[in-house]
């Protein structure tokens, strides 16, 4: 079995990084922190980007797979697993999360331009039932999930994807090879969630909250309430 690489040391990080880490020693202050960064839309014309933890901090924004690399490296520091969870649409806007793992009970967190596709609290007893907490609210004009997949980083081996200046694509590709677990095809919840949704935006110009389970996310963004 191949072995897998520890975290890196703390005197890897700069002295601001380390008292950062220090404070974000929870995921759930981790998922405060990223709730306050303004999402990276990647406005043109500037070309995509996939943002290391370092990355991230120097530009202070953040979107879905860069939140999960923040959080993975933070929370390594704490000792938790860097885990980070693909979750495969059939509009092919695929999202990812961070994942963990707490007194045998899964959570999350994430940073998304949709409230409910942010972080959940470590209640889940399994993965998959994790990723079916994200069904409903990832049904829009287009998405809706079609399975999910968990990657341990480490198994990049020495691939810099947490003090890199250059976009880490590698992870993303990585992602992609990764075998995704098929999730139940519910055409008609999708239907029904789908007509939802829309006539919502007509009505109030803004995503809805109205999703069952509420009681299961992490804080959301100000900007969704």
């Amino acid at each position: 079995m191949k072995m897998r690489k520890g975290p890196p040391p703390p005197a890897a990080f700069t002295p601001a990084e380390r008292r950062l880490i220090r404070r974000l020693n929870t995921p759930l202050r981790v998922q405060r922190f990223l709730n306050r960064l303004p999402y990276n839309t990647e406005p043109p014309p500037h070309r995509d980007t996939l943002r290391s933890f370092r990355s991230l901090l120097r530009h202070r924004t953040a979107h879905c797979l860069e939140a999960a690399l923040f959080a993975a490296c933070v929370l390594e520091q704490h000792g938790y697993p860097p885990l980070v969870m693909s979750l495969e649409s059939a509009d092919r806007l695929d999202h990812v999360v961070y994942v963990y793992r707490k007194n045998g009970r899964w959570g999350a967190v994430g940073r998304s331009r949709d409230p409910g596709l942010h972080g959940r609290r470590p209640v889940f007893g399994s993965l998959r039932a994790l990723a079916l907490s994200y069904f409903d609210p990832y049904v829009d004009a287009t998405g809706a999930l079609t399975g999910f997949a968990v990657a341990d980083l480490r198994d990049l081996g020495g691939y810099d994807w947490r003090f890199s200046p250059r976009n880490v694509w590698a992870v993303e590709n990585f992602l992609l090879r990764v075998p995704h677990a098929r999730l139940p095809r519910r055409p008609a919840r999708v239907r029904r969630l789908r007509r939802r949704y829309l006539a919502y935006r007509r009505q109030f110009g803004r995503k809805p909250l109205f999703y069952s389970g509420r009681q299961r996310w992490t804080e959301i963004p100000r900007e969704f309430l």
